[in-house]
Formats: structure tokens, sequence, C-alpha cells
């Protein structure tokens, strides 16, 4: 029912916390699926990712940047969300309460996304026990190879 990359980002957003990682996969089939589009619902959740990324590692300019744009995607994509069993309504309230947090200065918190669909849930909790983690989970903001991802992949 759900491309098999989506179940991939949301058991690392939902489990690994690996923002980095969400932003790999779903790259990948945005690129395979609809490359042209920027607006894409696939557009929003990597911008969605990266952001939470920078806020996690303090770029607080950067995740500003990019709260922005992914709550401004969502006006144009809540059908899309629908679809993919992500409460439209819902994220726009929780992007903006990060955008706050982002705004004050205030300490990264993870976050939940508002899942509709069972399926998608099922399907995300069976990837994250079959990779031995925790669905919804909190970030370890101690792993610094996890909040400092992108310095370890550099080639």
């Amino acid at each position: 029912m759900f491309p098999q990359r989506y179940i991939e980002y949301m058991a690392h957003f939902h489990g690994t916390r690996d923002y980095f990682e969400c932003h790999e996969v779903l790259e990948e089939h945005w690129k395979e699926t609809e490359p042209q589009n920027r607006d894409s619902v696939w557009v929003l959740l990597i911008q969605l990712a990266v952001a939470l990324y920078h806020f996690r590692r303090k770029n607080r300019k950067g995740a500003a940047i990019l709260i922005d744009k992914t709550i401004d995607k969502i006006s144009g994509n809540e059908e899309r969300l629908l679809e993919l069993g992500i409460d439209p309504e819902e994220l726009d309230r929780l992007l903006n309460l990060t955008k706050e947090r982002i705004n004050n200065n205030l300490n990264y918190v993870s976050i939940l996304l508002p899942l509709t669909e069972s399926e998608l849930i099922k399907e995300t909790k069976d990837l994250c026990r079959e990779w031995n983690v925790s669905f919804w989970s909190i970030s370890n903001l101690r792993d610094s190879s996890l909040v400092h991802k992108h310095k370890n992949n550099r080639s």
C-alpha cells in the first residue's frame, strides 16, 4: 500500500531518529517518482527531516529556514498527506510548535508525526522491530554519530 522507502523513512523518523537517513531514503524515492517537483509531498517530508536534523545539532538558522519551507508546503499537499496517512492539520500545528521552539532558542525535542493509517503504523512498527529499535522512541542527544552524521558520511 505504501512505498517501501516511505516505510523506511517512517521507521527512521520514529525509531532510529536518524533524520539524515530519513533524508537519504526519501530523496531516492523522490528522484525516482517526481524529481522535477520541488513542491512534492516527498520534498516536504525530506525538508522536515533535515530541519529536525539541524535543530537537534543546534543549527537554528538552518532549522528555521527549513521548518518554514516545510510548513509552507503543507497547504499544497493536504490531500497527498492524507493519502500517506498523515493528518495535515495536526502536522501544521506540530510544526508551528517546533518553529516556536527553534525561534525561541529552546532545546530540541523529538516529535511524533500524526499518523492516521493503522496499516502505516503496523508496517513501520514491523520494520522497527526488524531493526531492533523502539517505535516512537525519543532521540538520543548524546549519540554524536547520529547527531552529527553528515560529518561521518563524507567521502
